[in-house]
């Protein structure tokens, strides 16, 4: 199969509110800061492709403006998907292994803050049973955490390593993903107080409280692709993908099992997570009951660094989060902080849909 790598990443500053300034200016500077990584044009670019929400602009086809920060003319190949950037890399990666392109530009924003976010979700939901009843975002993942909860009550534990799942080990997600955002100068929130603090608040929607979900706001990330010697040529340490592939649960969510996420084990066992241990992962758990979900699914032990730059709980921008994981994973490989990373994104309540990628450095 042919080689493919992530060779340039960048994100903006995340921040609750950005009301003066628009999609294309937030989306410019990132956009300018990954090709100026590889020393590229925007015309020199095989492929590009976008992620994005006309829910959230409030107007339909609102990427096309997004283009503007591109430079659609002379005409260039591009796609959109309306989803996470995390699936429009899916694209472009794809179109680099037929052979249809050598290097591509993927891109993806979102901003949250004009609207109610937790509303504009219920839009995501099956439209004639869930939907009706507007169950938001954060209450969904709550009945999440609840039964995952429960389930640990009952659950025989042979392995002594194995993940807890209580309200202290939430607690616990929640300390260190924003304890480790302190060193990620793009993030939100950064900084936490200690476990048993954080257990003194107050229930936001029990048994989850306001540290437990992630921050609301506004932000845009890219990354270039290239294969094979491109990649070699444009980047000191290429990020390879060595697998990728995404999967969805049933929407119904009364006919799924709130406590797994077996598709998000199909997808890493497919994209080959399994054949070699990793040594970093960033996983798109916006909720702290996920990432425990999420780390049983994907085996991860405590050798692993699970989301060193703090995670979806330390910067949450819509559209946006899933590629920054894959980012922020390839990012790591760059700078010799990793070797064998792997990357999940997710879209949907409760774990819907979710996109696994294996990354790979060369050895130094």
């Amino acid at each position: 199969m042919r080689e493919v790598a992530i060779v340039a990443f960048g994100q903006s500053d995340h921040r609750r509110d950005t009301a003066e300034t628009s999609e294309v200016e937030m989306l410019m500077p990132v956009l300018h800061q990954v090709l100026d990584a590889v020393g590229l044009r925007a015309g020199e670019i095989d492929f590009t492709c976008s992620g994005s929400c006309d829910y959230l602009a409030g107007r339909a086809f609102s990427f096309t403006m997004a283009l503007d920060g591109v430079g659609a003319w002379p005409p260039i190949s591009e796609s959109h998907v309306e989803m996470d950037g995390a699936w429009a890399l899916y694209e472009a990666w794809t179109r680099l292994l037929t052979g249809e392109a050598e290097t591509a530009l993927v891109y993806s924003y979102g901003k949250s803050s004009p609207g109610d976010l937790r509303e504009v979700l219920t839009r995501q939901l099956d439209p004639y049973y869930v939907a009706p009843l507007w169950p938001d975002s954060v209450s969904l993942a709550a009945l999440q955490a609840q039964a995952l909860l429960d389930a640990e009550v009952t659950r025989d534990r042979a392995d002594p390593g194995d993940i807890v799942a209580d309200e202290r080990a939430l607690a616990g997600v929640a300390a260190r993903s924003r304890t480790a955002a302190e060193g990620n100068p793009h993030a939100q929130l950064a900084g936490s107080p200690p476990p048993e603090t954080l257990l003194d608040e107050p229930y936001l929607v029990r048994p989850l409280r306001r540290h437990d979900c992630p921050p609301v706001g506004d932000g845009a990330a890219a990354v270039v692709l290239a294969a094979g010697d491109t990649a070699r040529r444009l980047c000191r340490r290429p990020a390879w993908i060595r697998g990728m592939d995404h999967r969805t649960e049933a929407h119904s969510l009364g006919v799924r099992d709130l406590t797994r996420s077996p598709s998000s084990r199909l997808a890493a066992e497919r994209a080959g997570a399994f054949e070699a241990p990793v040594d970093l992962a960033e996983l798109h758990a916006p909720f702290t009951s996920q990432e425990l979900i999420l780390r049983r699914e994907l085996r991860l032990g405590a050798d692993v660094r699970v989301n060193p730059s703090g995670g979806a709980l330390a910067a949450n921008p819509m559209m946006a989060a899933g590629l920054i994981r894959l980012g922020e994973a390839a990012a790591a490989i760059h700078r010799d902080a990793a070797d064998r990373a792997l990357a999940h994104a997710t879209s949907g309540p409760c774990l819907q849909q979710n996109l696994v990628a294996v990354l790979e450095g060369e050895a130094s």
